[in-house]
């Protein structure tokens, strides 16, 4: 089994946390880099990581993989409730990449405009609503959600994209989460 990405993706990053422990290879990307992106293109056409690759298979995308893996392993699944956490924690995650990518590209993300308006109000929402789901205990055993929940914590932090210290449950959450096992050896830093 090998999974294809990068050290500091936060969806690698969920797949790296949930498998820690298993026999597997990560294969670390650097998908800008013309080989690097030679071979993600080879193996997902929507180029993007993860990618895992097992038994024949390529799989795409995180929760793909989650589900794929969840049932390799015959882990319990997801239920709606926690399905709906995970649509919030990639809706956050999303808008992020694209603030980011649009930091990296020369816009000013400041400015006045409706992309980058939408973005940070739907984060600024969605992170609210994920400190009140910490604050019920819907996050309270490290599973995937909570896995992602972290990874999307600590990217925001790795990356100064959004200053979640005025969200005493999240912050809660992510100090104490940093214990987890698996957290130190998959730190983009």
């Amino acid at each position: 089994m090998q999974l294809l990405g990068s050290t500091t993706s936060p969806f690698v990053r969920r797949i790296r946390l949930y498998l820690h422990g298993q026999d597997y290879e990560f294969i670390n990307l650097d998908i800008f880099a013309p080989d690097d992106r030679a071979t993600l293109t080879a193996n997902n056409p929507a180029l993007k990581v993860p990618v895992l690759i097992d038994e024949g298979k390529n799989i795409y995308d995180s929760r793909v993989i989650y589900r794929y893996l969840a049932h390799k392993f015959g882990h319990r699944q997801l239920s709606w409730e926690q399905e709906n956490l995970l649509t919030l924690i990639d809706a956050a995650n999303d808008s992020l990449v694209t603030m980011l990518i649009s930091q990296r590209s020369g816009f000013d993300v400041s400015e006045d405009k409706l992309l980058f308006k939408l973005q940070n109000e739907r984060v600024s929402e969605v992170l609210a609503r994920l400190d009140e789901q910490v604050a019920a205990g819907n996050f309270g055993q490290w599973r995937y959600p909570a896995i992602c929940l972290f990874c999307l914590l600590d990217w925001v932090n790795f990356r100064s994209l959004f200053d979640f210290s005025q969200l005493p449950h999240l912050m809660a959450f992510y100090q104490n989460s940093l214990q987890q096992a698996g957290i130190e050896e998959t730190d983009p830093r």
